[in-house]
């Protein structure tokens, strides 16, 4: 096991070669200088990743799965080193649902890709026909990642790919390179050399990632437009393509919900990781009858949470990750204050505070058109909407063009699912948002992208399905 200094050492930009300073989003100092891989360094991974592939599929779900499950030990070997690191360069406290917490669940995703059955499925067999479905491996699959959870998404991205018997060529964030380019050296501890391989690449290597003609399959998670990019890029060869696009996803709290039994559910379902989750909660839609309690106990909640440097092991909240992220959740929270909406808490940065701190902001009396709501803000920044009816709830919640998850609160599960299934979204979640579990199935509906992540059918869709019929 390596000290931090060693593992920054290790993967920082080499005497002579192109860098980029990483800077530490809380404080403003210097982390490291992490590579910039050019085109060039990404045909020689895809080769190495080419040449590697047919031994790796040659080994069998059995010894490629042993293999995560050591990945994950280094994981866990690396984890203090890991999260410091993550936590410099991201922003996120170590404490709470954050650096740490991310770096287990690398270990535990990895886990549960190793030790999810996939068994040939028979699909006809009436004595005269018989037929079985196989999943074969595609070979080499490209991961394109985020900046907001950059190990975790990584891991889901790639566990589920190499246990398939393809090899992976990562390309991370720009913002966030140091982190992965660190996990894929703990993890490659227990790999065979090609088999996975980060290039740290500006936008014109994740172009060339998503148009290279031997990359089978693209995994992509990030902005709608980035998405869009990205299928035009990779229809001339044709590729599968798994894309976890922006999302805008809301809560509907119902007559019946206690407010003060939901407010602590509220709000780590919006304010997880500052707010800067895919599937957060972003707009709450709360009955008339409530409304007034539901912005007491959640303010209350809301107001007790220290945000501060992620070093400093009493924080639960941390910076935005960049000053573009801080700017635009700064305009939509100033446009919200200017149409006349009711501030419960925050909404007031202190411009001479070092990093990109933005206050935990719970916005009242907003109209549901008010680009606070329309708007993905991915900060920390909550509007609370009221309705008076279950039908106009809905109708609020379907009405943006996006829809990666929602959720629906109520002591009455009968009705909550009843609400759920009305609601036009990959995932709903009943009285919790944005749980995610290795096991369960998670993709997203309307332009928050396609294709589906975890579970039996995560690795599915990092096959290529065959039909053995006779």
């Amino acid at each position: 096991m390596e000290t931090y200094d060693s593992l920054l050492a290790s993967i920082s930009a080499a005497p002579g070669q192109e860098g980029r300073t990483i800077l530490d989003p809380a404080t403003g100092g210097v982390v490291g200088e992490a590579p910039v891989h050019t085109v060039a360094d990404l045909e020689t991974a895809v080769t190495a990743a080419v040449a590697a592939q047919p031994a790796w599929a040659a080994l069998g779900h059995d010894a490629r799965s042993a293999a995560l499950l050591k990945a994950a030990d280094a994981v866990e070997r690396s984890a203090e080193e890991l999260a410091q690191l993550l936590s410099r360069e991201q922003g996120k406290p170590l404490n709470g649902p954050n650096a740490s917490f991310e770096v287990g669940a690398c270990a535990a995703w990895l886990r549960a890709a190793a030790g999810t059955p996939l068994d040939p499925e028979v699909v006809v067999d009436d004595g005269e026909t018989y037929a079985e479905l196989h999943y074969k491996p595609i070979g080499v699959v490209g991961a394109i990642g985020p900046w907001n959870w950059p190990m975790m998404i990584t891991i889901w991205q790639i566990a589920p790919a190499l246990r398939m018997g393809n090899t992976a060529v990562v390309k991370p964030s720009k913002m966030t390179p140091l982190s992965v380019l660190a996990l894929i050296k703990v993890l490659n501890e227990e790999l065979p050399d090609g088999v996975l391989t980060a290039i740290s690449g500006d936008r014109e290597v994740g172009a060339r990632l998503a148009e290279h003609p031997v990359v089978g399959k693209i995994m992509f998670t990030g902005s709608t437009e980035a998405g869009r990019a990205i299928i035009k890029s990779s229809a001339d060869t044709v590729k599968r393509l798994t894309l976890e696009l922006g999302g805008n996803d809301a809560g509907i709290v119902l007559p019946d919900a206690d407010p003060k039994t939901i407010a602590e559910g509220l709000f780590w379902g919006a304010f997880i990781n500052t707010g800067q989750t895919c599937a957060a909660l972003k707009r709450l839609y709360v009955h008339d009858d409530i409304y007034d309690a539901v912005c007491q106990e959640l303010t209350a909640v809301a107001a007790a949470m220290p945000m501060g440097n992620g070093l400093d092991e009493n924080s639960v909240l941390g910076p935005l990750q960049n000053k573009a992220q801080y700017d635009i959740v700064t305009n939509l929270v100033d446009a919200a204050k200017a149409s006349g909406a009711r501030i419960l808490l925050g909404g007031n940065p202190d411009p001479g505070q070092p990093g990109y701190f933005y206050p935990t902001t719970l916005v009242a009396d907003i109209d549901n058109n008010n680009p606070l709501v329309a708007e993905e803000q991915f900060g920390p920044a909550l509007p609370i909407i009221r309705y008076s009816t279950i039908d106009q709830a809905i109708e609020y919640a379907n009405a943006l063009d996006v829809g990666l998850g929602a959720s629906v609160w109520s002591p009455n599960l009968t009705a909550a699912r009843e609400v759920a299934a009305r609601i036009e979204a990959g995932t709903v979640w009943i009285n919790k948002h944005g749980a995610v579990d290795p096991r369960i199935p998670f993709g997203g509906a309307k332009q928050s992208g396609y294709g589906l992540e975890f579970g039996v059918e995560g690795l599915k869709h990092l096959g290529i399905p065959q039909i053995i019929n006779g």
